[in-house]
Order: C-alpha cells, then structure tokens, then sequence
C-alpha cells in the first residue's frame, strides 16, 4: 500500500480574539493581520500553534526536550538535552535546529531537522472591522509595596470576532521512519482536536483554536488537492461539491464537525455512498485518521 498523506483544514468557533499581537502603538495593542481581496484579516502564526501543541504534548506525558521559562525576563525556554528525534516527542514533530553544528558532533546527531508537522498562518474567517476596546488600568497607590506607574493608564486593545481556519499536514512515511511515530502522531491529532491557550491573549480571554469543522484528506498524494483556506464566511466548505468520482476521489475525504452535521440529508446521504467518512464529531474524526495513518 503507497504511504499515505494527511492534509486537512481546520475551522474554529468563532469568538472575540485580540490574539497574537504585534508591537503597540503607544497605549493601542496592535494585533497582527495580512490583506486579502482588499481586506484585512487578523492571524495567528504558526509558531504560535506548535508552541500550545508542544505544551499539551508534555501535559499527556510525551517525553519532551523543551519547556517554557516563566521566571525569566524574556521569552525563554530550557532543553533538556541536545535535540535527540529518537527519544523526544517534541524534537520528532517540531523538528529543530542547532546554530553551531559543532556542538550536535559531540553528540553525533544531525545539527537540524525538518518539521514532520507542516502548517500554515491561521487567518480569521471575516475582515477586521477596525473594532478595539478601552480598559482602565488602575493606579497601585495607598500602602501598595510596588507600582507599574505613577498614574491610572487607558489601554486600548483591537479586537476582532471571528472564527480562523488554519491548515497542517502530515506524511505517514515520517511517522513510519520511528517505532513510536504513530503513537506520537495519533497524540498530535488529539492535541488539535483539543487546541488552547494560543498566542498569548489567553492570559486575559478564553479563545479555543479548537475544531468547529475539519476538512481532511488521506491520500497517496503529495498535495490536498482542495483549497487549503476553504471555509467561506458562513463556515460552510464550497469545494464538497468536488467530491465526485470525475474530481476528487470521496473516499480519501474525512469531515467532521458542524461541517457535516450542517448538511442537507440528502448530500450527506450521496457523500457516505460514495466512501467519504463522515463524523459529528471533529474530535473523533482526528482520533480515527490518527489510527488510519498509523496503519497505512
């Protein structure tokens, strides 16, 4: 049987995100966005990503070479060890790379590695609207021990409702190459179904990256074949029309989630004759590609 390759889009629900910001404006926090059509979305990076998936990682008891520093003054992070792919969940999926080659010689193992997990920007679903909200940061006075600053300040923060879709791949052939690949990959699954705690804002608000709907292809393939941002604004997924014998192959086609439970039964109903697997659930859909990818 040919290796088999994961693509898939992820929706989340939608809510008010002032994630992922960029440098401020004064007292205005600024979040970051790119233009499309004409119009500007906010995002949330990748790398933001794969940082709350390494942490919901370690919080299952994958064994994990990098952990967050929150005493230090700066974004920091402490390894265990040299990365090691072999023994460490973490440096396996995420990959790595050590500036000074000379140091992994010691060690005799590649100075860097590429990412068995692939992903893109997350981009909201609808346009920025040029919303942001006003907060009264109070004053430590009185008998206070210490003081941020001599007065009250107001602190303006953007803000955007939205849902975000966000793709990422996975190839079976890279989780095959290590006797714990599937295991690992079957966990990173889980932890996008359960995807939180992203990007920072979450130590103000409550934003779950977490599946509202998941369009996934498992396939010999080396491309999705699909628009990797298809969602349009009502979270509804146009390309599903494709999934046709003449196009893309309905079999090789998981959807899960409100994707699905939206569907006319008469849709739904011709999707499962054809093959496509079809889930309420977007949790249980990544549960069970997880297991299909492992086996392949």
């Amino acid at each position: 049987m040919p290796a088999q390759n994961l693509f898939a889009t992820v929706l989340t629900h939608a809510a008010p995100s002032s994630n992922y910001r960029g440098e401020s404006e004064e007292n205005r926090t600024i979040i970051q966005k790119i233009t499309r059509g004409g119009h500007e979305y906010a995002v949330v990076s990748a790398e933001a990503m794969r940082n709350a998936l390494r942490e919901i990682l370690a919080g299952y008891g994958l064994p994990s070479n990098r952990s967050r520093l929150h005493d230090e003054d700066q974004l920091a992070v402490e390894f265990r060890d040299f990365p090691d792919a072999e023994a460490y969940a973490d440096d396996f999926l995420f990959g790595y790379m050590v500036a000074d080659p000379k140091e992994m010689k010691k060690v005799k193992r590649p100075s860097k590695r590429d990412s068995v997990l692939r992903m893109n920007l997350a981009v909201a679903l609808t346009p920025y609207r040029f919303n942001a909200t006003f907060h009264q940061s109070p004053l430590n006075g009185g008998k206070s021990p210490w003081r941020n600053s001599s007065s009250s300040a107001l602190l303006h923060r953007e803000v955007s409702y939205t849902a975000y879709q966000y793709p990422f791949a996975l190839a079976g052939a890279d989780l095959a190459a290590h006797p714990k690949g599937a295991a690992w990959g079957a966990a990173l699954l889980r932890g996008i179904g359960e995807l939180s705690n992203v990007a920072g804002g979450h130590a103000r608000s409550l934003y779950e990256m977490a599946p509202r709907s998941v369009v996934a292809r498992l396939t010999p393939a080396l491309v999705g074949g699909f628009s990797t941002y298809g969602f349009d604004e009502q979270g509804r997924f146009p390309e599903l029309s494709r999934l046709h014998a003449d196009d893309l192959p309905p079999g090789e086609f998981w959807l899960g989630g409100e994707v699905v439970r939206a569907l006319p039964a008469e849709q739904r109903a011709a999707l499962t004759a054809a093959g496509a697997h079809l889930y309420d659930s977007p949790q249980r859909l990544l549960a069970d590609i997880g297991a299909a990818l492992g086996a392949a």
